[in-house]
């Protein structure tokens, strides 16, 4: 009897450890390559960080190219049902869901993705949560606005006449119409392949987007808007986590989360993933001998005038689903101010 006691407290003991040193794996879900800028920028440093400051306690594992099956679009379902834990995804690929915070993807809106960024995080804290309900986001943020790769060089309005045009989400389409284009909406894994088999003609995808796709090999003409002003148009973007997964963490380990979560880590997101590469990855294109230019300042206001319309059409949109969409978008802009420099 006296060895079987020994015994079973020796089990017990050892259960007891091994239950003080579970590890808490989370499952993140994307669908850029693993090689990707965002993913090497942002996603790993971010998941090291919380796996330092945890003591190991809670690490990553990160599937990137949808490896764990579904299309971008139903990213937002799989970490909302808790089929991952963690996503990092365009939510307005799911078209109709998030109409009070795709605001910020309405054209000549935004000029980097710092103030985007942290004027999405403040605005949706204040107007759209319910928009994320079985969500936690821990970060959120927007390109330093889309740029426009094509096959030929387009320097105004009637260049775009009878151009197909990769567009990322709705609004995008919206404002590609509005300019006399055809908007073909796909996610940007596609689009490489797309531009090489003559499906499109030119693509809206911000610089970060264009290594990995390989983009520059394929097309010869880069337009941005003029440096320092508000760009063609932008897409949102949610790193958020399942709500239920976070509310099953201890506060130590809940702590780790909110530490990294925030304004502070939007902003950042937004700075490291995108407004930092534009001038690396811009000359990448040049060093091919690719023109990059800029829209003149007069055929600026040319396309703002075009896409007028496309604000309007949301607001009305917004208004039908019982928001008040000229005050979001009012405050949508005061927070872009707020965040410009």
């Amino acid at each position: 009897m006296k060895k079987l006691s020994i015994v079973l407290a020796t089990l017990l003991a050892g259960l007891n450890i091994s239950t003080a040193n579970a590890v808490v794996t989370l499952k993140v879900h994307h669908f850029l390559p693993a090689a990707s800028s965002f993913n090497v920028r942002v996603i790993q440093p971010w998941c090291e960080k919380i796996a330092k400051e945890s003591n190991g306690e809670m690490v990553c594992q990160i599937y990137p190219s949808m490896q764990l099956g579904g299309t971008p679009p139903q990213l937002v379902d799989q970490v909302k049902d808790g089929t991952v834990d963690i996503v990092w995804v365009i939510p307005t690929y799911a078209a109709g869901r998030f109409t009070k915070s795709e605001v910020f993807e309405l054209p000549f809106l935004t000029s980097s993705a710092k103030q985007g960024s942290q004027a999405l995080w403040e605005y949706v804290q204040k107007n759209a949560m319910d928009e994320y309900k079985g969500i936690k986001p821990l970060f959120m943020h927007t390109t330093e606005g889309y740029v426009l790769h094509s096959t030929k060089p387009v320097k105004t309005l009637e260049d775009l006449k009878g151009m197909k045009i990769r567009s990322a989400t709705r609004i995008n389409a919206k404002l590609i119409a509005s300019l006399g284009a055809t908007p073909v909406q796909m996610p940007l894994p596609n689009v490489s392949d797309s531009i090489s088999k003559g499906v499109i003609d030119a693509a809206m995808v911000p610089w970060e987007g264009v290594p990995a796709t390989k983009i520059h090999e394929i097309v010869k003409y880069h337009l941005d808007a003029p440096a320092g002003g508000p760009r063609f148009s932008n897409s949102i973007f949610l790193f958020g986590m399942n709500q239920a997964k976070y509310d099953s963490l201890t506060p130590a380990l809940k702590k780790v989360i909110d530490n990294n979560s925030g304004l502070a880590a939007s902003a950042w997101a937004g700075a490291t993933g995108f407004d930092a590469i534009v001038e690396p990855f811009s000359k990448m294109a040049k060093d091919r001998g690719n023109t990059v230019a800029t829209l003149a300042p007069a055929e600026l206001e040319r396309w703002k005038k075009a896409s007028d319309n496309v604000d309007d059409d949301w607001v009305k949109e917004a208004n039908g689903k019982g928001a008040d969409g000229a005050k979001l978008l009012e405050d949508a802009r005061a927070l872009l101010k707020k965040y410009e420099k």
